[in-house]
């Protein structure tokens, strides 16, 4: 029986085969794209339980994705962790803004991927994920305050 469903969204393919080798290991279903209409297309065919997704891609960037996942009722309770060589505090924030569940910076240990993909799938409240979220966003928040001084 499968540990779940994981949808791996990277334009590298060297990326997309660490998340692969690692989550099959432990017995997690994997799908990969390579790009983000290709992504859109497995997530609605696949029904992932979650999705490590780059934000720079070709074609479709990262955002974009995100974005129409959050808005198709079909994909919107996916939970997607970002994978990111992007790590300023604009990006993070966004990304949090968004409704994602992890903020991920490249280069990520994968041992560390299984984590990730178990606790997505793990009954979250609501309120407690926007509190979570909440307070990630005000220490983004001080973070910058005090690199703009």
């Amino acid at each position: 029986m499968s540990a779940g469903r994981v949808l791996v969204v990277d334009d590298e393919d060297d990326i997309r085969e660490l998340c692969r080798v690692n989550l099959e290991f432990e017995g997690f279903e994997v799908v990969d794209a390579a790009n983000g209409p290709a992504a859109l297309d497995e997530a609605s065919r696949q029904r992932p339980d979650v999705i490590f997704l780059d934000l720079m891609m070709p074609e479709m960037d990262g955002w974009e994705v995100l974005r129409r996942l959050k808005e198709d009722d079909a994909t919107a309770d996916i939970p997607v962790v970002l994978l990111t060589a992007r790590t300023g505090e604009e990006d993070q924030m966004r990304g949090w803004h968004e409704g994602i569940l992890e903020y991920v910076s490249k280069p990520f240990n994968p041992l560390s991927l299984v984590e990730w993909a178990k606790r997505a799938m793990e009954p979250r409240d609501a309120a407690d994920e926007a509190e979570r979220r909440r307070r990630i966003l005000e220490k983004l928040r001080l973070i910058q305050d005090l690199r703009d001084r």
